[in-house]
């Protein structure tokens, strides 16, 4: 998508409020990775989420709570967004954003690793499930949200195009690798609806059976 086209979009639908502009200004000046999804991708996550009516999301990849918001802000008073994050920096920055934002009690964060923390919610039913965090690991995420999701939910990835790199058939590092195992199981795994979304850098979408 162009500058400008997301531009248009984003001065529409997409406004970042005084919470969401403090929390990227705060980002960048105390150094975490420029990697958090546009403001046009965040209020697609919230259309998604209101089709769903969900009520119950997690998400795998807070960093500093950006997309968080987003999306705790398309649940009902009643809802809830768990968002797992490795880096306690991160975790700790994102906590005082859903806090500044009115949202820490919709929101429950985890630290661990994600495949530590996953199996603690074996059992559990979620409507939507969003990934945006290390790409190796992303076809064990897709096996893990199968399991989690309920009938009709959503499955959620950002970076589907990776800047690109999944179309290069010579760039083959283990991210890479990860996306595109990622992708063909979105595609290809009869259990799932899905198709990739050209918004920002690419963003998977699949319903679950």
């Amino acid at each position: 998508m162009s500058d400008r086209v997301d531009e248009y979009i984003a001065s529409l639908f997409a406004r970042d409020d005084d919470v969401l502009a403090a929390l990227r200004e705060a980002a960048d000046r105390e150094g975490l990775p420029p990697i958090a999804i546009s403001a046009v991708t965040g209020r697609l996550l919230q259309i998604l989420l209101y089709a769903i009516r969900a009520e119950h999301v997690l998400e795998v990849g807070t960093l500093g709570g950006y997309s968080g918001i987003w999306m705790a802000r398309a649940l009902p008073a009643s809802g809830r967004l768990v968002t797992i994050e490795n880096d306690e920096r991160h975790a700790e920055f994102a906590r005082g954003y859903f806090a500044r934002a009115g949202l820490d009690r919709r929101i429950e964060l985890r630290i661990g690793r994600a495949l530590d923390v996953l199996p603690a919610f074996d059992g559990e039913r979620f409507d939507a499930i969003f990934l945006d965090a290390d790409k190796e690991p992303l076809p064990t995420y897709f096996d893990w949200a199968l399991r989690l999701l309920r009938p009709g939910g959503l499955l959620i990835a950002d970076n589907a195009l990776w800047g690109g790199r999944v179309l290069d058939p010579e760039t083959a590092d283990e991210g890479t690798r990860g996306v595109r195992e990622f992708n063909r199981r979105v595609a290809t795994d009869a259990r799932v609806r899905g198709t990739i979304i050209p918004v920002g850098d690419g963003l998977a979408v699949a319903v679950v059976s």
